[in-house]
Parts: structure tokens; sequence; C-alpha cells
């Protein structure tokens, strides 16, 4: 057994002693997003420094917890706070609470982002629907990985983001004022942490690309590896370089998702309640 196979397989036999629940529906926290793992019910929060394996998240605005628990009636694990390429981690390290969650049971994820809005119908503060995404991390997390104990490589990525379940995602909203319109796009992601150039916007706007950040795509690639059905949802926290005048900053991400947090929250559990299983 490989290191890897060993840290995933620390990190679910102790997770497996601490909780006796059984889960097919996870989310992952991005930056901001946090108060999503407050709405738990009957919330078992476990740090991330406590799981064997586990990578530590040190960025602010991610608290680095996994939380089981109930959210919209249903059997929850939440990932709160990521791992990101940027820090230095492998993109295995950065996908293995996905590998940890297919082998709780998890067959839908919810994955969640702040991103800087590249179209100009998007404005700070809106939710984006990811539709597809462009990876231009320069790196895949199924490269080196052992087929015989993954499964294959050469993975389907025509539907990443599942086509139904962003219908289904439309409708709720389009019943709930509440939750107000949501947007829908392709979402580019880059390696960071520095942010993006006027010349690199330009560039992704050209190629296609509604937004962009520095996490989400691995994470997708491998639930798909792992059979998980995945719905990709982005705050737009502020327009990217060139777009908005404004020098761009991690706190004005924080404080847009912080004011978008309630919106999200209700889309999330309507999603749970109505949809998931």
């Amino acid at each position: 057994m490989d290191s890897y196979s060993e840290k995933i397989d620390q990190a679910l036999h102790f997770l497996e002693e601490q909780v006796a629940i059984e889960v097919q529906n996870a989310m992952i926290l991005g930056s901001g997003l946090g108060g999503i793992a407050d709405e738990v019910l009957e919330g078992i929060v476990i740090p991330y420094a406590e799981i064997p394996g586990f990578p530590v998240s040190t960025i602010p605005g991610h608290r680095g917890e996994a939380v089981f628990g109930k959210l919209g009636g249903k059997p929850v694990l939440i990932f709160s706070g990521r791992f990101h390429f940027y820090q230095g981690f492998s993109l295995q390290d950065v996908t293995l609470p996905i590998r940890v969650a297919a082998r709780l049971g998890v067959k839908n994820m919810i994955i969640t982002n702040a991103c800087g809005g590249i179209n100009d119908a998007l404005n700070p503060g809106d939710i984006m629907i990811i539709r597809d995404h462009i990876n231009l991390m320069g790196s895949n997390p199924l490269i080196g990985i052992d087929t015989g104990t993954f499964g294959r490589s050469f993975i389907d990525m025509s539907d990443p983001y599942d086509g139904e379940l962003r219908r289904v995602v439309h409708e709720l909203a389009s019943k709930n004022p509440e939750i107000g319109e949501l947007r829908e796009g392709v979402y580019v992601a880059v390696t960071g942490p520095s942010y993006e150039t006027k010349a690199e916007i330009s560039f992704f706007k050209q190629v296609g690309a509604d937004a962009v950040g520095m996490s989400t795509v691995p994470e997708v690639i491998v639930c798909r590896q792992e059979g998980i059905r995945v719905i990709g949802i982005s705050v737009v926290s502020n327009m990217a370089a060139g777009i908005q005048k404004a020098a761009l900053s991690h706190q004005e991400v924080l404080d847009t998702t912080a004011k978008m947090s309630a919106r999200l929250i209700l889309l999330v559990k309507e999603l749970l309640e109505h949809v998931l299983t």
C-alpha cells in the first residue's frame, strides 16, 4: 500500500470511529463560507488537525473542520475549509477529503468557492452555478494515481457538473425569491496565490471563462473518478483585474461572501431537502 492510500485509510478509520452516522451528501466550503456549517443540527465537529493524514488549512476564512450532522433534514458531511495547491500541498492531498468522503458512502457533493467575476454580466454578490470549467492549474490530481486502487484515469469530463442537478437548482431558486436569481457560467482554475494580471483576465475572457478562482477543479476531477455527482456553486466576491478598478484583496473576498451567506445557506438547504437523497 502506498503512502497516499495509507493516508486515506487512516483518516477513514479515524472518522468511522468518531461518527456512527451514514452520509450520502457532502459539501466543501470555500473562502468565507464557513457560516453554512453553523446551520448543521446535532453537529459533531472534528478539527482537521485531529484527523490522521489530513493536511491543515491555514488560510483566513477556512475553519479547517469536518462537521457531521443534519442540514435540510438530511445527514451531511461538511468540509469547512479546503486545501489549496498554492499552499504547497500536492493535488493528491488537496483532494484527499474527496477520497475519504467516497469511502464513507458519499454520492453527492456540493462544492462551493469564492471567485472573481470575468463576465461583464456578473456582479459582486452574484451566485453562479458552474456549468463547466477550464483547468489552467498546470497539473491534474490523477497524475501518478494507482489505477488498480482508484480506478481508471481516462475519465469522461463531458458533464462534470451534473446537468440534472443544475436544472433543479435553477427551478428551486425560481420558486423562492429569498434565494434570488442565479447565474450560470464557466469557471477557470489557476494556481494562485497571486491574483491575475489584466492580460491574463483578458485571455481568460477570450477563451470562454466567466469567473476565475484557485480551487474546485481538482476536487471535481476526483469526484468524477469516484463516481460522485457534483453541483458547483461560486459566489462572485469581486470583479477580476482590469474589470474592477480598485486593488484586489482577500479581505474583500471574505466581506462579500459573508454578506451572501444567507442566500447560499437557503439554497443549500433547499437542495438537500428536496433533491438529494
